[in-house]
């Protein structure tokens, strides 16, 4: 009998243990990075297919994170997807002609808008807009192309 009732209690602990940790790790995991909206700058772009991109996903360049998603919306008289994001106002000098790419962090990670530095004597400023963007690559579309692409030629030989 106290040999059951120190197992049972053996148990208990090592599950809410179990739970703790977990918590903590939800809470390390979820989006705390170094990034206060404190002085910022908004900036626009268009994208064709913004994939799983979701407010608060980074905006990155060169690895380190710059800013954050504030809104995605559809465009109905563009037909696509506009994204505005903050920029912390001490990267003043991002060129205008910069481009925005939609990645993933991770081989099934989220997403995130990462810009490369173009070469424009103008600077990104508030209400900018990016022209120069590359859509989400979307995992199942390349899947199926790889499919019917491979099943065409087979059936050629």
């Amino acid at each position: 009998m106290q040999q059951t009732r120190s197992v049972e209690i053996g148990t208990g602990l090592f599950v809410l243990l179990g739970m703790a940790a977990l918590f903590f790790l939800t809470t390390q995991t979820t989006g705390s990075d170094s990034f206060s909206s404190g002085d910022s700058y908004t900036v626009n772009a268009s994208f064709e297919n913004v994939g799983s991109l979701t407010n608060r996903a980074p905006v990155a360049m060169s690895g380190v994170t710059i800013g954050r998603v504030t809104s995605v919306e559809f465009d109905p008289v563009l037909l696509n997807a506009s994204v505005t994001f903050e920029i912390d106002s001490r990267f003043d000098q991002i060129p205008e002609d910069s481009d925005a790419s939609i990645l993933t962090a991770g081989l099934l990670g989220s997403q995130y808008i990462g810009l490369q530095a173009g070469g424009s004597d103008l600077y990104l400023e508030d209400g900018s807009e990016i022209q120069f963007t590359q859509s989400a690559i979307v995992i199942e579309n390349l899947i199926s192309k790889y499919l019917f692409n491979s099943g065409s030629d087979s059936e050629t030989k």
